[in-house]
């Protein structure tokens, strides 16, 4: 199973770029991993900029893969329920796993109805702290999955 996480706009700050590598480097030992950087739109209205963000995030999801995309309104797991939901995909034989962050103004209603939704609090973050927390907490659902002491 691959896992390919989108997100819209570049990463700016050094620490987060930081620690973006420092838990894709821990996720690639469990499987592979895909960081994929989606133009973010600018300019336009806000319900055009989600149309325009979805459209490049639809083009880098390959048939068959299960998506989840990161929402404040989506469903809230905690750690373990995470880790099952990625057990879950990989024993199943699902090839893709999809996670997307959207862009300062979220997804389309559309593209929403797409996936998934989780959330990973009901508390409000950065796009950029968004990218560092999901890759941790997809690090830690493997550490669960392989018994390993991490998540105690």
């Amino acid at each position: 199973m691959k896992i390919r996480v989108l997100w819209v706009g570049k990463s700016r700050d050094p620490w987060i770029k930081d620690a973006v590598d420092e838990y894709a480097g821990r996720i690639r030992r469990y499987a592979p991993l895909e960081l994929i950087d989606i133009r973010d739109e600018k300019g336009a209205a806000a319900e055009e900029m989600r149309r325009r963000e979805c459209e490049r995030l639809e083009k880098q999801i390959p048939p068959g893969a299960t998506l989840i995309l990161l929402d404040e309104r989506g469903e809230l797991l905690d750690s373990p329920g995470l880790s099952a939901l990625v057990g879950k995909q990989r024993d199943s034989g699902v090839a893709d796993v999809v996670f997307a962050i959207g862009g300062a103004y979220g997804f389309s209603e559309e593209f929403r109805r797409r996936g998934r939704l989780l959330a990973l609090s009901k508390m409000t973050f950065t796009h950029q702290m968004v990218r560092v927390f999901l890759l941790e907490q997809i690090y830690r659902a493997f550490t669960i999955l392989n018994g390993e002491p991490y998540h105690h």
